[in-house]
């Protein structure tokens, strides 16, 4: 059975949101199963899509991304 093909995405991220995601990881994982921030943010990208699709808490995310918490200025 062939690996599923991934595609990969480079972003840049304050030290305090790598915080955050390394602090995810670790509430998730457990002593069975690691997750890697990688799965933490694959998570994020469904829970958003899906509520987004439900027409839930679009508002709030765009409020969010136009605050300095989510900024793409260094």
């Amino acid at each position: 059975m062939p690996k599923k093909e991934r595609k990969r995405l480079q972003v840049v991220i304050s030290e305090e949101q790598d915080a955050l995601l390394t602090r995810t990881a670790y509430e998730l994982s457990s002593p069975e199963r690691l997750i890697s921030k990688s799965e933490v943010v694959r998570l994020a990208i469904e829970k958003i899509a899906q509520e987004l699709g439900e027409g839930a808490h679009l508002e709030e995310y765009r409020a969010i991304l136009d605050s300095e918490q989510v900024s793409d200025e260094g």
